[in-house]
């Protein structure tokens, strides 16, 4: 699983595909020039908008400090898992593999300002690819045993930070550096831990029953926006019971934020279905994140921003499939996501960078 996960995203959306470009040689695969393409009716946010990877399923594009490179992460090369990948922001161009190929991998992050690399992996508790959840239990994630690694931009010297041999993922990292926000399985339910980048001073934030994740922390690092449900009664012990298996279902979200030290929870959305994939505007003053919640049954979800008090809710994107994973660069200039718009193949999911409009 991820912040919204890969699979999610190629069960969740359909698309067809629209046009198509000439190959390019780029580091060790292939991608193709990027082109402008349309907005579509109401996405005034976004302008100049390129398409970065094509084919297969790519999501979770998060920028480096400096804000040329991407990390991602992708089924390209036809693997069946999750691998992470970098590949530079302008074009797309020298993309390669960073993760180590064998087991799944999920949530990649730079740090250290660039020069490393940290995300999610399985490969320390089996080299294969995780086993998919029986499709007879309806629409569930599996908990795979992720736990967190290091890595130079590369990919080399990989270090493990947690040996919990549970479910722990979706790092993400402070505004100074120093500090990593994650979640994890590792006391029985899905709770937000902060700690150092050494992976020291660990420190639980969050302990309502029910799923908590896909943290970020505010520009100034004072808060951390994540999602969150938490269900009571018979629902809890339904989800309850799914954990128990190794197993969550994630169709219903809100959008939550704290402070950076657990403090002050509080609920910020109230919109119904899956809301997830929270980031803050590079102000602090505004949150952009994806939601079905005009028709949580629907595989369209969209991207909307709202103010961190909840109120002023304006919808960004407007296409008909699925845009979610939003991230604005450094600079504030630009807005990278992933989006199942002009895909080749039913579910095929790509990432998309736009020039932001205030």
């Amino acid at each position: 699983m991820t912040r919204y996960s890969v699979a999610a995203v190629a069960l969740l959306a359909t698309a067809v595909f629209a046009c198509s470009n000439r190959q390019v040689s780029v580091g060790s695969g292939t991608a193709q020039r990027p082109q402008l393409i349309a907005a579509a009716v109401g996405e005034t946010h976004l302008r100049n908008i390129r398409q970065l990877t094509y084919g297969g399923e790519n999501a979770e594009a998060y920028f480096s400090p400096d804000g040329r490179w991407l990390i991602f992460q992708s089924t390209r090369d036809g693997r069946s898992c999750d691998q992470q990948y970098i590949m530079r922001s302008a074009d797309g161009s020298d993309l390669h593999r960073v993760s180590g190929g064998t087991g799944k991998t999920t949530c990649g992050y730079f740090f250290d300002g660039g020069r490393k690399i940290l995300y999610a992996s399985t490969h320390a508790a089996d080299t294969a690819c995780p086993p998919r959840p029986d499709p007879s239990r309806g629409y569930v994630w599996r908990l795979d045993p992720y736990d967190l690694f290091t890595a130079n931009a590369d990919g080399s010297n990989r270090h493990r930070l947690t040996s919990y041999g549970n479910y722990t993922a979706e790092a993400t990292l402070s505004p100074d550096g120093r500090t990593l926000v994650f979640t994890s399985l590792k006391d029985g339910d899905l709770e937000i831990y902060t700690m150092n980048i050494d992976g020291s001073n660990i420190r639980r934030l969050t302990n309502a029953p029910g799923y908590d994740g896909g943290a970020f922390f505010s520009p100034n690092g004072r808060q951390i926006v994540y999602r969150a449900w938490h269900p009571t009664g018979d629902s809890l012990r339904a989800y309850q019971a799914l954990l128990t298996q190794g197993l969550v279902r994630p169709n219903r979200m809100e959008i939550y934020v704290m402070n950076a030290d657990g403090s002050d929870q509080r609920q910020i959305t109230n919109l119904g279905g899956a809301n997830f994939a929270p980031f803050f505007t590079p102000d602090g003053q505004r949150i952009i994140f994806s939601s079905n919640y005009k028709n949580p049954r629907s595989r369209n979800f969209d991207l909307y921003l709202v103010n961190v008090d909840g109120s002023g809710l304006e919808q960004v994107t407007t296409d008909t499939e699925f845009d979610g994973f939003p991230m604005f660069s450094p600079d504030g200039r630009q807005l990278v996501w992933a989006s199942n718009r002009h895909a080749p193949n039913p579910g095929g999911t790509d990432i998309f960078i736009a020039d932001w409009a205030p």
